[in-house]
Order: C-alpha cells, then sequence, then structure tokens
C-alpha cells in the first residue's frame, strides 16, 4: 500500500493528547499478509501514537530474506527464532518506566506464531498483546505487491501466504480486524479508531 504523507499527517491529528495515560503498557502487532500494509498502517499508528516502531522484516535472517527473493515459502522452523527476536525486541522497547507501548509489524501469520509473541503477556501481567489483523482478499493484495517497486517480496508470496494463513478465530480476542480493501485515508482513519478502542477499555 503506496505511502501519502499529507493523508497520514492530518489523520495523525486527530491522536495527539486524546487519551490518558494508562497502567499497561500494549505491544501493537500488526499483522497479515504481504501486501496488506503492514508498514505503513504501524508507521501511521506509532507517529499518531507517540510510541517506538519495530519493522520485523528487518530482523529476519539473510537467509530468509534470499529465500523469500527467490519465492520460496519460508517453514516453521524459519520463522520461530524470527518471532522469538521479534518478541524479545518488543519487550525491550517496554523496560523504560516511561513506556507505555510499541508497534511492530510481523505477519503472524499461524495461531501458533501469534502464541509465541503472547508469550510476553504471560511472563508479564502489566503487558498486553493485541494483534492488527489487516484483512483483504488474494487479488487485492497481489495487485498491490506487483506495484512495489524494489522490495523483495515478490507477488508469488500473496498466494504462498495465503495458503499458510489462518485467520484469528473468536477465541483470540486480543485479534482486532481492520479491512484494508478501502482507500488508504480510510485504512489509516479505521486503523487508528480500531486501537483507540481498545486502550479505551484499558482502564
Amino acid at each position: 500500500m503506496p505511502t501519502s504523507r499529507p493523508a497520514m499527517q492530518s489523520l495523525k491529528s486527530l491522536n495527539h493528547g486524546s487519551l490518558p495515560p494508562k497502567r499497561h503498557r500494549h505491544i501493537w502487532i500488526i499483522t497479515g499478509p504481504a501486501g496488506c500494509g503492514k508498514s505503513t498502517v504501524a508507521q501511521f499508528l506509532a507517529e499518531s501514537l507517540q510510541l517506538p516502531y519495530i519493522e520485523g522484516d528487518e530482523f529476519h535472517r539473510p537467509a530468509n530474506i534470499d529465500k523469500m527473493a527467490r519465492g520460496i515459502p519460508l517453514t516453521d522452523a524459519d520463522r520461530w527464532d524470527w518471532l522469538e527476536l521479534l518478541r524479545q525486541k518488543a519487550v525491550e522497547r517496554l523496560t523504560s518506566p516511561t513506556a507505555s507501548g510499541v508497534v511492530l509489524t510481523c505477519s503472524a501469520l499461524k495461531r501458533k506464531y501469534r502464541d509465541v509473541i503472547r508469550i510476553a503477556a504471560y511472563n508479564d501481567h502489566d503487558v498486553i498483546v493485541h494483534f492488527v489483523y489487516l484483512r483483504a482478499n488474494e487479488e487485492v493484495l497481489m495487485q498491490r505487491v506487483k506495484q512495489r517497486q524494489g522490495h523483495y517480496m515478490k507477488d508469488s508470496m500473496v498466494h504462498s501466504q495465503f495458503n499458510t494463513l489462518e485467520e484469528p478465530k473468536e477465541d483470540e480476542r486480543d485479534c482486532l480486524s481492520v479491512d484494508v480493501s478501502g482507500s488508504l485515508p480510510q485504512v489509516l482513519k479505521m486503523a487508528l479508531k480500531t486501537v483507540q478502542q481498545a486502550l479505551a477499555q484499558d482502564s
């Protein structure tokens, strides 16, 4: 999903100062298959909420990046250390006494992948993990990936990721769904509203 700076700036102004400090610290995992706009949405949320941002793809091992660039799907074994490292990096960002949260991108395609991140909340009851699932059909995401310039993730990976995808079930109550088939301003506004509603419930 292409980034529109004017759209991001105008929507970001909706949030600043609108919510009181909360006791819990929040890990916001922005999830979904390739092309759903994880980085765009995560960066916008991090700026709007004044939280640190972690780009999950930056922590893939070179071997994983090479596989994806060649259109070879990652296995569970390929992802496991990566998921544990992302959890560690997120928790590290919460160690400051003034830390209120962190925004992290991670495809988290399977429930067991999400469970790896959830351990952060099991280990510290002052931490709440949220998965913001960016939802769209395969055709929409395939077209978006085809339009990318200079990204290692090829459009063929969209199909393989949909084959792997386990959409969050009703009992995964820490998962929040956002429809990303609309325009960028619509998506950003809905993502921010969804996060704000979740924060408002943390009293």
